[in-house]
């Protein structure tokens, strides 16, 4: 199957690492035949269990199934230990720093973040301020985005640290490769992942406020029609948890309840996948159908705890993600283990003036988007499309970030017949309560078009399996 197989210049997962060998070597003894049945066979499963997204923009086919690629991604050891390292610094920084802002803003006075920067942030919720939470956990769960350079080291792309979707597809991805190669699983001493519901219900119960005894969880979701609803089921299933709307909940002397047909019930914390704007009307926007009326005000009083927590939006931001290594720094004393991808901002001068000088070589993203969308690939973009990238950028400059164009790592991956090398990114999940524990492997996104570095589903990438070898 990978006699065929080459990808010059790039560095891939599968033939330039080491510990992936004895995977190599059973792949390399099936035929292509098989294999293609096999992912047919794993493709008609995924239809049938519902394991699909919504791309809104696609009039003609709005549920998808999630493209999954047979072929797995294979971590070392050793490898997973840098990374998951480099999440819990990330995580932890990201704590202390939303803790910060929303207290003594001591990072501001010192002149480390520009205050600027936060406080004129849309994310940024007056609010928050003087709330404290259990453990100065803001965010519970989080999504790292890492990509893999040519010479095979480890980058930070961005931090999700609102409400980061994705992991139920791992958690699929695995169970879909025990039954339909489980040849291929047998014997590798592979780190398991089934157990997330109860490590992020665990984290929930600990954020929950203190005078909680037995801490009632549910999650709240936007509802059937939201592209991540797939997984809100999922997860409240792994849990044990009641999935609910907004119109499912009610607040009465600042404390929220579930309606049930046996009364009211009392909630203690929500894993909530909604946005901040839409949670509670009274609060933030008024024509809000999707929130519960007086959240917030049970929120501020510590009656019900939010996961992730109100204003973690300031930190979830490209911008402030140019300045993670000095954040890291500036709270733990600490070098950056998984170091940032070379970042210009836009908002300065300096980062300006490079970025139009050099937008040829540079991608530049959108400080606030996500899902692929508003990037321009400079080195892949027409002459036109660079110009009114340019344009942008003098209308909205603060509204920018620029980066070198990466070699990403590539896996070979299935595709019309052959199995060819694909781009793919790395998003492990990490869930903190009193403490901070990373899902062993994480989200493999690949960018099933020939070429494409942009490997969100909504811009039609797939996934693969994540092995992390023991």
């Amino acid at each position: 199957m990978l006699s065929a197989y080459a990808a010059p210049g790039l560095f891939c997962e599968l033939t330039d690492a080491p510990a992936a060998a004895p995977v190599r070597e059973r792949l390399a003894a099936l035929s292509i035949e098989a294999l293609h049945r096999r992912a047919a066979a794993a493709e008609a499963e995924l239809y049938n269990l519902g394991i699909t997204f919504t791309v809104y923009s696609d009039k003609d086919a709005i549920d998808r199934i999630l493209p999954f690629d047979v072929i797995p991604r294979v971590l070392s050891g050793a490898e997973w230990q840098q990374i998951e390292a480099g999440v819990v610094q990330r995580v932890t920084a990201l704590n202390l720093l939303l803790e910060d802002l929303y207290h003594g803003q001591r990072i501001l006075k010192d002149g480390v973040l520009p205050a600027d920067l936060i406080l004129a942030h849309s994310q940024f919720r007056p609010e928050m301020q003087g709330v404290d939470l259990p453990h100065g956990t803001y965010v519970q769960i989080c999504g790292t985005d890492i990509i893999r350079d040519a010479d095979g080291g480890f980058l930070v792309l961005e931090d999700n640290a609102r409400t980061p979707s994705g992991v139920s597809y791992v958690i699929e991805n695995r169970h879909m490769m025990l039954r339909a190669f489980p040849d291929l699983v047998d014997g590798v001493p592979l780190r398991p992942i089934d157990t997330y519901g109860l490590q992020l219900l665990s984290a929930l119960r600990a954020c929950a406020p203190p005078a909680a005894a037995d801490p009632a969880v549910v999650l709240l979701s936007p509802g059937s029609y939201n592209s991540a609803f797939f997984e809100h089921v999922f997860l409240a299933r792994e849990m044990g948890v009641p999935l609910v709307e907004g119109r499912d909940l009610v607040v009465q002397d600042d404390r929220v309840y579930m309606r049930t047909i046996g009364g009211l019930s009392r909630v203690d914390m929500i894993y909530r996948r909604l946005n901040d704007d839409f949670l509670d009307p009274e609060a933030f926007r008024p024509d809000s159908m999707l929130g519960v009326p007086g959240l917030m005000r049970a929120y501020r009083a510590g009656n019900v705890g939010l996961a992730n927590a109100v204003g973690t939006g300031v930190a979830d931001d490209k911008a402030v993600y140019a300045y993670m290594p000095r954040i890291i720094r500036y709270y733990l004393g600490q070098e950056p283990i998984l170091p940032n991808v070379e970042t210009h901002l836009c908002r300065e001068p300096e980062g300006l003036a490079y970025t139009l000088d050099h937008l040829d070589r540079l991608v530049v993203k959108p400080v606030g988007e996500a899902g692929g969308y508003g990037i321009t690939i400079g080195p892949r973009a027409s002459q036109e499309e660079r110009a009114a990238c340019r344009a942008r950028l003098l209308a909205d400059p603060a509204n920018y970030i620029s980066q070198p164009c990466i070699s990403l790592s590539v896996a070979p991956t299935l595709v019309d017949g052959a199995v060819e090398p694909r781009h793919v990114d790395l998003r492990p999940f990490a869930i903190t309560g009193a403490k901070t524990w990373v899902l062993p492997g994480g989200l493999t996104r690949v960018a099933l078009r020939k070429g494409s570095l942009i490997v969100n589903s909504s811009q039609g990438g797939g996934s693969k399996d994540t092995w992390v070898l023991e």
